[in-house]
């Protein structure tokens, strides 16, 4: 995995109700550049779940909220011992309003600043620095609504410009949504003392309706904050425009259970599209794939990176459409196991992905089982790119 030696350990606080992409995105890009990381929760140990949020802004006074996925703790809040630590990052959503109120919390909190750790907190986390009066005096930024705590707390608020917006001063790094998450992730890299190599890279996302919430937003912002352009194309649609994803989760079901995500804006047109201008493909899951399988555009899209060797990243039931295309014959690949049919009709190799979070790399073909995946996934293809983190 890129940058695997850095023995490098964050610890993420979570909450019921964090804000779905603020904890998975940055727990999973971490992970990927070789960063070990813990998430824990007061009140839960290792093993446990925490509900997310979906939080965005639908054209009212204020986001919306719908349910997001479950997210399994891995470490446990009463064992945390700040030493082994070397940063921490709060998230966002619903969470901090009553972590705030939690005096192991902010006890917590205060020993990463004692410490001069970096900290890394984004949207209303910062409710939790404020509670731990640690914003005195600093510059600081948030989701909007959190100005007047912030004020209160004696800040220098920096109104954000837009919602990507990001503010370091000194240890402390504030964000104030998760479309900042490509910076927020980066500067906090930086602080943990990380170089980028390599990233000089231009990469293409296949999009459409309803394909996987992770497992479009993850990888993607995870490659912008290594400082890699990203498209994300759809067919039929254009820069701009939205595609509403799908939260597939595992809750003790036959299958997956699904609600709805995120709506993910698309960065660049399907038609004019130049090819040979990218570096690399990602092939997101989720049932996008069903249909786009059935357009020739997007095989002949697909068949022109395998042609020409650039890395193929594909993962869940992103293979039904290198199966369609008539890409995976001779190939060993993993996908959803419910995609197995399609990749031996297809005349690949089955490589069973025991456990789920397996992904392999066969060539130029990165391929994945399921969002869990993710730290591999993208670590697979940051290899491939040659793009690395290193400390």
């Amino acid at each position: 995995m890129a940058g695997l030696k850095s023995q490098k350990k964050v610890l993420i606080i979570c909450g019921d109700y964090v804000e779905d992409y603020e904890i998975m995105v940055p727990f999973q890009a971490l992970q990927a550049y070789g960063i070990s990381v813990d998430a824990a929760c007061s009140g839960k140990k290792a093993g446990d779940i925490c509900r997310t949020a979906v939080h965005q802004s639908t054209g009212h006074q204020t986001y919306s909220e719908s349910r997001g996925h479950n997210f399994m703790l891995n470490a446990t809040f009463d064992e945390i011992d700040v030493t082994n630590y070397d940063g921490l990052l709060i998230p966002g959503g619903r969470a901090p309003e009553y972590l705030a109120m939690e005096e192991s919390v902010q006890i917590l909190v205060s020993k990463f600043s004692d410490s001069g750790k970096p900290i890394a907190s984004i949207c209303h986390g910062q409710l939790i620095l404020a509670a731990a009066g640690l914003v005195k005096d600093r510059k600081c930024t948030a989701y909007p609504s959190v100005k007047p705590v912030l004020i209160a707390a004696g800040s220098h608020w920096i109104e954000p410009e837009t919602m990507a917006a990001c503010v370091v001063d000194g240890n402390l790094i504030t964000g104030a949504t998760y479309d900042g998450h490509p910076e927020f992730i980066r500067l906090f890299v930086k602080a943990l003392g990380g170089t980028i190599t390599g990233s000089n890279k231009q990469i293409l996302f296949i999009c459409g309706d309803y394909m996987e919430d992770y497992e479009v937003m993850v990888p993607f912002q995870s490659l912008q904050a290594l400082g890699c352009h990203v498209d994300a194309v759809c067919p039929k649609k254009g820069a701009g425009d939205k595609c509403p994803t799908a939260i597939h989760d595992f809750e003790g079901d036959q299958t997956y259970s699904e609600k709805p995500g995120h709506d993910f804006t698309l960065t660049a047109s399907f038609e004019g599209l130049d090819a040979t201008k990218y570096d690399a493909l990602v092939i997101p899951g989720g049932r996008a794939p069903e249909y786009l399988a059935l357009d020739e555009k997007v095989l002949a899209l697909v068949k022109h990176f395998m042609d020409v060797g650039k890395p193929v990243a594909s993962i869940c039931h992103g293979q039904q459409i290198l199966a369609a295309a008539g890409v995976l014959k001779g190939k060993k690949c993993t996908a959803y196991p419910a995609v197995k049919l399609n990749v031996d009709l297809a005349g690949a190799t089955w490589l069973d992905p025991n456990p789920i979070h397996r992904c392999f790399t066969d060539g130029n073909l990165v391929t994945g089982a399921a969002w869990p995946g993710h730290p591999e996934f993208i670590s697979q293809l940051m290899a491939l790119l040659g793009v690395n983190v290193s400390f």
